[in-house]
């Protein structure tokens, strides 16, 4: 054992001697640094090779590609912010549906030409479809009726107010009128679902009704068409096209 302790310990020597030369060589396990001299010395510049203690920098720029306009690097938030909103590029204004409303609701208050104008079918449509409904919840199923009824009603009045007005009429806005005038007639419908018109008082109502449905849709033609002192000629097609529906109401 003591040999063993005596050449472990002259293992890990930190030198040696070699007597044949003379000198002595001493190793150390120091850690290796690269800026000593004795590591730099003996480098050579070999060209093509990149070395890391040479301590050049590269001093040129980074490419950077231009934005193009519209990419991702512009302010593509502005041109989503500048769109109209959805509602109103399908032409929905509930402002102006608001405002037709109260106007058929009202036949002494005067017509707006420049909002009746506008080719809104948004409320002639929920008109129709609440005037089906309430007739199918007094028993009758006439939904085809009030559809058919209505785009042949639309298609006779556009052709009569060509021929009767001097500016260019438009079947959008035709159907536009005549399906907002609706209203009054819807709401006796919903009266007829409560209560029977069959008798005296029902036909008085659904002549006021008519009245009142031919009444705002000849004042919505001749403001919005510029038809002066001929509401009376406008509003008797008008009077036969709702008489009709109140036939299918009441009977």
């Amino acid at each position: 054992m003591g040999d063993f302790q005596q050449f472990d310990q002259d293992f890990y020597q930190s030198g040696y001697y070699i007597d044949d030369q003379g000198q002595t060589v001493a190793y150390s396990y120091d850690a290796y640094d690269a800026r000593s001299p004795g590591y730099q010395d003996d480098e050579t510049d070999v060209p093509g090779v990149f070395h890391p203690s040479a301590g050049q920098q590269y001093m040129g720029q980074m490419y950077q590609p231009a934005m193009a306009p519209g990419g991702p690097g512009d302010s593509g938030m502005d041109h989503f912010e500048e769109e109209p909103p959805l509602l109103e590029e399908l032409g929905i204004n509930f402002d102006h549906i608001w405002q037709k409303t109260l106007t058929v609701l009202n036949p002494l208050k005067p017509a707006d030409g420049t909002i009746m104008n506008e080719t809104d079918l948004t409320g002639p449509i929920l008109f129709c479809i609440a005037l089906g409904a309430t007739l199918l919840m007094a028993g009758k199923a006439h939904f085809g009726y009030v559809y058919g009824i209505s785009a042949i009603a639309c298609i006779g009045m556009y052709v009569l107010l060509s021929l009767m007005s001097s500016l260019p009429v438009s079947y959008g806005c035709v159907a536009s009128v005549l399906g907002y005038c609706l209203l009054p007639m819807v709401a006796l419908s919903t009266f007829a679902v409560f209560f029977s018109l069959q008798g005296f008082l029902g036909s008085i109502l659904a002549v006021l009704v008519i009245c009142w449905c031919s009444l705002s849709a000849s004042k919505f033609f001749i403001s919005t068409l510029a038809m002066e002192g001929q509401q009376l000629l406008v509003a008797y097609p008008c009077a036969l096209l709702y008489g009709v529906f109140a036939l299918i109401t009441v009977f």
